[in-house]
């Protein structure tokens, strides 16, 4: 992630210091087995997938006026889906995510907690809600 506060406690009073692990995102991270790497501080290029990502989100959440938090939602996660598994992404080779995650388990499986097929909210459609996916 980048060295935002709702990510880490890594930058503290505008300055740097090694991440003591305590923090929320941190905790939650290591009950689901996720190894939580920060880009350097300042450098939004090392994270430019995510920071287009973000981009997608944001217009669609100007452009759209929702009858309610669920139909929110819905859009969300249509869209989320959409982005996993039909819109390859350059800096994968022009594979979508979920290819290239497939493929990064082929040939290094020793990376990954879980098989990435069948998951509620990775491979399968309709996703499941933002809710169960977090939880």
């Amino acid at each position: 992630t980048d060295n935002g506060k709702e990510f880490t406690d890594r930058l503290f009073a505008n300055q740097a210091r090694q991440p003591s692990g305590r923090h929320e995102f941190d905790q939650l991270c290591q009950a689901l087995g996720i190894e939580h790497r920060l880009t350097r501080p300042k450098s939004p290029q090392t994270n430019g997938m995510v920071e287009r990502f973000n981009g997608r989100i944001a217009d669609i959440l100007k452009t759209n006026r929702f009858i309610s938090g669920e139909d929110m939602e819905q859009t969300l996660m249509r869209y989320v889906h959409l982005y996993n598994h039909q819109l390859p992404q350059s800096a994968l080779h022009s594979r979508t995510p979920i290819q290239a995650m497939k493929d990064w388990y082929q040939t290094h499986p020793h990376l990954f907690m879980k098989r990435p097929y069948n998951h509620p909210g990775c491979d399968r459609y309709p996703p499941v809600s933002l809710t169960e996916t977090i939880l």
